[in-house]
């Protein structure tokens, strides 16, 4: 097989491209695309525990323990004592965080505008729905658990 026909290639090749793009526009705000996924996620919730924010991401535990660990170094994050259960932490945005959201956002719109420049709408709703729809073929392979989309 040709790595040009190969979709696994093709796919971990857009993906290192993407990550080297969203690099040199998150860089010099002191983020790096490893920590962008959990930025995005605690955009939408933070105040979740580890757990949570690994299963949001889909990353190994060693990963994000790194990954937090770095973040909390940049003071991108924080970890506070869980109310409701002592024995575990949340994650929580920083205010400086916080403050980069916007940028943060804006970087990510503008790698994909590059990415996808030249595609009509209808085109970008459809590779949305293409790699969505591979995602969880995926998945459910890993996990053993019926394609419901394939009538599994």
């Amino acid at each position: 097989m040709k790595r040009q026909e190969s979709f696994g290639y093709q796919v971990n090749h857009l993906a290192r491209s993407l990550a080297q793009e969203l690099r040199t526009r998150t860089l010099p705000h002191g983020v790096v695309p490893g920590q962008f996924a959990q930025l995005l996620a605690l955009f939408e919730r933070d105040r979740v525990t580890q757990s949570e924010l690994r299963e949001q991401v889909r990353i190994d535990q060693s990963t994000m323990a790194h990954t937090l660990k770095r973040m909390e170094r940049d003071e991108l994050v924080e970890r506070i004592p869980d109310p409701d259960d002592g024995r575990r932490a949340l994650i929580v945005l920083t205010p400086r965080a916080r403050a980069l959201e916007d940028v943060l956002v804006q970087a990510a719109e503008e790698t994909n505008a590059i990415a996808t420049a030249h595609f009509t709408d209808a085109e970008k709703q459809t590779l949305m729905g293409l790699i969505a729809r591979a995602i969880t073929n995926l998945e459910a392979a890993q996990t053993g658990a019926p394609n419901k989309e394939q009538g599994s």
